[in-house]
């Protein structure tokens, strides 16, 4: 290994259903002279291992279960030229079935006539061990194992490390199931570089790359603060490129000739989204600090990122359980005209009393969850809420229930008052809603020593040993001194966030972070002053579940940046498929923010208009 040897890898898919567009992008831009080492690919979330077990199950097929847009989007058209350039893929496409999705790989493969090496990774699926888990408890809400007849996916997060080994055994197409999203990206390096488990900056670094990886577009414009900035270009929106150093810095940018932008604001949002605790973002093979990292500008489309950090691996894998929690429905309605709110309100209790009536009457019991809610209000901004009297808005109402029937009920009795309604109901007349299941997530601990790993390159399958790894103490963190604020500013006035800083927000089961970056790092003390716990609180306090309870948002300061951090707890009705939210995910919550005042010296915002 030479020190400036450097590795390029591209980042092609963040979700089950992405486009296609990464690859064919990749492969022009080889050819136009960026030739990339690695193409990676994640398509994996907690929901997405739920449905792909169920498919599994209920079709009864074992060859079912796992990404079958990676065979049929990505194998099949592209791997002539994929091989001719010598590009290697790692995906975690398997799923709950990597075996089979090896497979249809290497029938592809044999089809064309290529010698290409498939790898599998497993040893991530605990499902079978549900029954062993009874007396866990759920690692953020202490909620009691779910019944095991209820289960429909045990999956460790797996690390790097097999991954690497893979690659050492001369793998060109490495397959995993469940790992972190990251780990596709640092077990190239793991390879290319030779790291072990001690080169602990190196292999948080990486990660880091893998993580600005990981969402595909949205470190180029995608879901980004300053949409305008990029909106002409998006329909060829470039994906990530990270060119990843020996020491585990690297520089992001994208293909040339593709739309989007690649910036500071862009790659620092994607830094930031999905973490915790900036210096304890924990994975199976570093536990990373991000806090001291800093970006720049080096040249138009490519941001240096540096500064990463790590602490040891810790000694246990986070595990999801997926399970079956009863039935939801939710069904969309239209009012439009005066008084358009009260209208909506008016015909939700109305229906509602008509539905819990028949439920008396059968014994069928109450539901276990009601949620009605509006948008066109300003209703997402509860209390700084700004909208006048609407005209139109959308009406929601969701139900939870033990029996999908009663679900199904809301909506016929609902449906049936359309000739007893206040005036101004629209009907959507493309079919109605059906009632789906309730999936919850269960997240626990494991000990690495729990989980049988094996790496399978071709036929020759080997059991893989996970290093031991060690406790890992939050409270022994070095925190960061906040920023303080400049004496004698004089006059002040007031500033909408977004303004200062660019921002981005997402989901941890029924967690959501927002991550705020200011546009300059001396705008740092200003928003840290501003956006103190207790202002958070109130500005989501109509989603927290607990919005009294001080220990319900967190706050982190990221000095390399001057970055921010926020952690709210109990804030997404369940998260995911268990929620009934219009935002389940948290995706707007930045936005929500991003309108509170922040107040600067008047002598900045001339200076700052300027720059806008």
């Amino acid at each position: 290994m030479t020190a400036d040897k450097i590795i390029r890898i591209g980042g092609a898919s963040g979700f089950w259903g992405e486009s296609d567009m990464a690859v064919p992008q990749f492969l022009q831009a080889a050819e136009n002279g960026q030739k990339l080492d690695y193409i990676v690919f994640d398509y994996l979330a907690e929901i997405t291992m739920s449905i792909m077990a169920r498919a599994r199950a209920r079709a009864k097929n074992p060859d079912m279960g796992y990404a079958t847009d990676f065979v049929a989007a990505v194998i099949k058209p592209h791997i002539g030229a994929i091989a001719k350039q010598g590009i290697k893929l790692i995906s975690n496409a398997g799923g709950t079935n990597p075996v089979a999705c090896a497979a249809a790989v290497g029938a592809v493969i044999a089809e064309a006539g290529l010698d290409l090496k498939v790898a599998v990774i497993t040893g991530d699926d605990l499902t079978s061990r549900a029954a062993d888990f009874a007396d866990a408890r759920e690692m953020f809400s202490g909620e009691a194992f779910p019944a095991p007849e209820n289960i429909a996916s045990i999956n460790a997060y797996l690390g790097a490390f097999p991954i690497a080994t893979a690659l050492n055994q001369g793998a060109d197409i490495v397959i995993t199931g469940r790992c972190v999203d990251s780990a596709v990206t640092l077990g190239a390096c793991i390879h290319e570089f030779g790291w072990s488990a001690d080169d602990l900056n190196q292999l948080s670094g990486a990660s880091l790359a893998g993580h600005i990886l990981e969402c595909g577009p949205q470190a180029t414009g995608g879901n980004f603060t300053d949409w305008e900035s990029v909106a002409g270009s998006m329909d060829n929106a470039g994906y990530p490129i990270a060119e990843i150093a020996a020491d585990g810095s690297f520089i992001a940018t994208k293909p040339e000739s593709t739309g989007g932008i690649v910036n500071i604001g862009t790659i620092g949002e994607q830094m930031l989204y999905e973490i915790g605790d900036p210096q304890a973002y924990m994975l199976p093979d570093v536990i990373c600090d991000f806090s001291a990292v800093a970006l720049e500008q080096v040249s138009e489309d490519r941001v240096s990122v540096t500064g990463a950090r790590g602490h040891a691996a810790p000694d246990r894998y986070k595990t999801c359980a997926t399970y079956s929690d009863g039935w939801k429905m939710v069904a969309p309605f239209f009012f439009i005209g005066m008084d358009a709110k009260k209208k909506a309100e008016s015909f939700a209790a109305n229906a509602l009393k008509r539905t819990r009536a028949k439920l008396r009457a059968s014994n069928a019991g109450d539901f276990d969850e009601v949620l009605i809610e509006t948008l066109g209000d300003d209703s997402h901004f509860g209390a700084f809420g700004q909208a006048a009297e609407t005209r139109e808005l959308v009406l929601k109402i969701g139900v939870k229930h033990r029996d999908p029937k009663a679900t199904m009920l809301l909506l016929k009795e609902a449906t049936g008052m359309g000739l007893a309604t206040p005036p101004g109901l629209a009907l959507f007349a493309g079919g109605r809603p059906k009632p789906s299941p309730v999936v919850r997530l269960f997240s626990l601990l494991v000990p690495k020593s729990e989980a049988s790993i094996s790496v399978t390159v071709g036929n020759d399958g080997q059991e893989f040993t996970e290093t031991k790894g060690t406790t890992f103490d939050a409270a022994g963190i070095q925190r960061p001194d906040p920023p303080a604020l400049p004496v004698g500013d004089g006059p002040m006035t007031q500033v909408p966030l977004i303004d200062l800083a660019w921002g981005r927000s997402g989901d941890k089961g029924d967690k959501s972070n927002i991550g705020i970056l200011p546009r300059d790092k001396s705008y740092a003390p200003y928003i840290w002053a501003a956006l103190g716990e207790d202002i958070v609180r109130e500005r989501f306090a109509h989603f927290l579940t607990q919005p009294d309870d001080p220990a319900s948002v967190e706050r982190f300061y990221m000095p390399g940046t001057g970055a921010i951090n926020f952690l709210l707890h109990d804030i997404l009705g369940g998260g995911g498929v268990a929620s009934m939210r219009n935002d389940p995910q948290g995706k707007s919550y930045a936005q929500i923010l991003l309108a509170a005042p922040v107040s600067i010296p008047q002598s900045l915002q001339s200076s700052l208009a300027k720059a806008l």
